[in-house]
Order: structure tokens, then C-alpha cells, then sequence
């Protein structure tokens, strides 16, 4: 136990304020550090992109903590003598948090590159494939790169300690992770094709961000793809949430693999006596008058007859699946108005031809003899 004499009394006291008065001019001097650094930085990344990477929203805080972490680690050997153990356990609770910091400031380092590299692939253009493709591969590999980086800084924090019986320990757990494992594998089996499916998408691209697809009758755009699951935004807002091994083991529709261009059809059921060629003229002129069209293909044919009606087929095309559903919507509403304007009779109808001047006799079926004679054609009442 250490005593203190009369003398060391102001000498212990004045050893402690040098250190509190150290430590907190290195705060100040880190905080001002840090505030000029990163605003040097934000300016660069505006002036170059004309837009921020996101450098301040990830690594301002765990840059901050570093530099509290590194004042702490100046101002301890100014501190006066503690206790052995005190001071072991000080020292090691810092190595331990800025282990665990830079830990936080590798994954703010890969969101970072993430939003630098994904700045140039847009996915709001017209023609967004290799924009889809970049988004879907950073999305899996940052999970895994962040993965990577959560095992080291545990490996960090085990290889901070000095102390061999925890190497020892630590020898035993991983012996046992491994038997576990095997136990675990088997019991989640599913997590681990998950796993391997989010590797097979990422490689072959059967799906990518923004992709728009069609599953279980279900019409919608692939909003988020995790380790685990796939999250697919409805046309109505709601969200449908498939495993990744759905992906790879059942059929689905996709109907921007290969690009966003689309062709869509509206069906009309006429009568055989409106003329053909006037219609397929104003099909042209109305996809004509819309942004929805992309000037590439329009079109009218006759696809189908039936005894009462026939089928014309309107085929557009247009730059996305929605602005095709829209221009779909459009050439309906107007090719029904123009039929009912100047063709009122060719919408569909049913016709009854009666023959006349037959006699038709209807006799009871009693047999009484009082038959009654009735002409086509003409009204009568029985």
C-alpha cells in the first residue's frame, strides 16, 4: 500500500492537474484536427464530384473516438504511480477499444468506397443494366469484406491480451467451433444455401438491383438483396420477401435481363364490319402524342376470329416496363373512344336472324287437340 508524506502531497496533486490540463489540451487540439481535416476533405469530394462520398457519415465518428482513444494513450504515462493492476487494466481497456475503432473505421472505409464506386452507375438511367450488375456485386461483396473485417477485430482483441492461458482458452473454443459448426451446418442448413446462392447471384446474375421481375404473379422491382433474402417492391408498395435459393431452384420472369426495353400489348374486340387500316392510322397517331413511346415499334394486327367478334392486337414499345403499362393504359382509354365516336355499331354485339313465314305448330302435350299455329317473325302470346 502506498503512503503519502506530507511532502509528495503537493507534488502527487500537481502531477494529476499537469495530466488533466494535458489531457484536455489534447482533446482540443484532436477536435480541431479533426473538424479542419474533415472539412478539407468534404470540399475536395465536392469539388471533384460535386457531390460528398459519404466520407463525413462514416468516418467522422470512429475517426473522432480514435483520437479521444490516442489523447488517453498520451496522457496515461503522466499519470502517477497506480496500482499494478489498475494500470494493466487501463492499458489494456484502451488497446482493446482502439482495436475495436479501427475495427469501426475499416467498415466505414468500405461503405466509403462503396458510395466512390457506385457514384458513376446510375440507376435511375434509361438503360441501367451494367448500373444494376455494379449495385447488386458491391451490395453482396460489402457484406462479406464487412464480415471479414468483424472476424479480425475479434482476432485483434484476443491478440491484444498478453496473457498465454488465453491463447490456451482460446486454442479449446475454436476446437469446439469446429465440432459446433458441424452441428450447426446440419441444423442451418438453410442459411448456408443462402449463403452460397447470394455467391451463385452475384456471379451468374439471374437478379440485380432494380431489376424488375414477375414472381408468384407478383409484378415488381428487386429493391434489396441481403445474405439471406431477396426483397421484392410491389407495383402497390408492398414488399415480398424471398429467399435466395428461390433464385436459384425456380423459374421466375425478368423482364430486364438483358435490357429495360419492353413491348406491350392492348387487346380490342370488334366487330368484323369496322375497317382495319383506319384503326392501325390511328394507333400510330396516338402512340405518336405520348412520352411513354420510344419510336421503335407500334403496330396493329388481326391475331384472332370468333363467331361474334374480332381480336386486334395493339403492340408498343417503350423505354421501361412502366412506362409501357402507362402507354398500354393510354392506347386502350383512346382507341375505345375513337371506336365509339366514329364506328358506334362495331363494338360487339349479337345478332338473332328469324325466319320467316314458317308455321310452326304447338300442340299439347295432352293431346286434346287444340293446336295453335304460330309465324316466325311476329309477336305472340301464349
Amino acid at each position: 500500500m502506498t503512503v503519502l508524506t506530507a511532502d509528495a502531497v503537493p507534488h502527487f496533486k500537481h502531477t494529476w492537474f499537469f495530466a488533466i490540463f494535458v489531457f484536455c489540451g489534447i482533446i482540443v487540439m484532436a477536435n480541431v484536427v479533426h473538424y479542419v481535416l474533415f472539412r478539407i476533405l468534404k470540399k475536395k469530394e465536392e469539388q471533384k464530384t460535386g457531390a460528398g462520398w459519404s466520407i463525413k457519415r462514416y468516418l467522422s465518428h470512429p475517426a473522432r473516438a480514435i483520437f479521444f482513444l490516442t489523447c488517453a494513450g498520451i496522457v496515461l504515462p503522466l499519470l502517477p504511480p497506480l496500482p499494478a493492476n489498475l494500470n494493466d487494466i487501463l492499458r489494456q481497456g484502451l488497446l482493446m477499444a482502439m482495436v475495436v475503432c479501427l475495427g469501426w473505421l475499416a467498415v466505414g472505409f468500405v461503405y466509403v468506397f462503396q458510395e466512390f464506386m457506385l457514384r458513376r452507375y446510375d440507376l435511375k438511367a434509361d438503360n441501367n443494366i451494367r448500373a444494376r450488375r455494379i449495385h447488386t456485386q458491391f451490395q453482396l461483396f460489402r457484406r462479406i469484406l464487412i464480415t471479414f473485417i468483424i472476424v479480425i477485430t475479434i482476432g485483434g482483441l484476443l491478440w491484444s491480451f498478453n496473457d498465454p492461458r488465453i491463447w490456451h482458452y482460446g486454442s479449446g473454443l475454436l476446437a469446439s467451433a469446429g465440432i459446433a459448426s458441424l452441428i450447426l451446418a446440419t441444423a442451418a442448413k438453410s442459411t448456408a444455401s443462402n449463403f452460397l446462392a447470394g455467391l451463385q447471384i452475384a456471379f451468374t446474375e439471374p437478379i440485380r438491383i432494380d431489376d424488375v421481375v414477375v414472381i408468384q404473379g407478383e409484378w415488381g422491382r428487386i429493391e434489396e438483396i441481403t445474405s439471406s433474402y431477396v426483397v421484392v417492391r410491389i407495383w402497390d408498395l408492398r414488399r415480398l420477401i424471398v429467399p435466395l435459393t428461390y433464385f436459384i431452384e425456380n423459374s421466375f420472369q425478368n423482364w430486364t435481363r438483358e435490357s429495360s426495353d419492353i413491348l406491350g400489348t392492348s387487346f380490342l374486340y370488334v366487330d368484323y364490319s369496322i375497317p382495319v387500316e383506319e384503326l392501325r392510322a390511328e394507333l400510330t397517331r396516338i402512340v405518336k402524342t405520348t412520352s411513354q413511346w420510344d419510336g421503335k415499334v407500334c403496330g396493329l394486327q388481326v391475331t384472332n376470329l370468333s363467331e361474334r367478334t374480332m381480336e386486334l392486337r395493339c403492340l408498343m414499345s417503350s423505354r421501361n416496363s412502366g412506362e409501357n403499362f402507362d402507354l398500354r393504359c393510354i392506347v386502350r382509354e383512346k382507341m375505345i373512344s375513337y371506336i365509339r365516336e366514329h364506328y358506334p355499331d362495331a363494338f360487339p354485339t349479337t345478332r338473332f336472324a328469324a325466319i320467316s313465314q314458317i308455321p310452326v305448330n304447338i300442340s299439347s302435350p295432352y293431346g286434346t287437340g287444340n293446336d295453335v299455329k304460330v309465324e316466325a317473325g311476329s309477336p305472340s302470346r301464349l
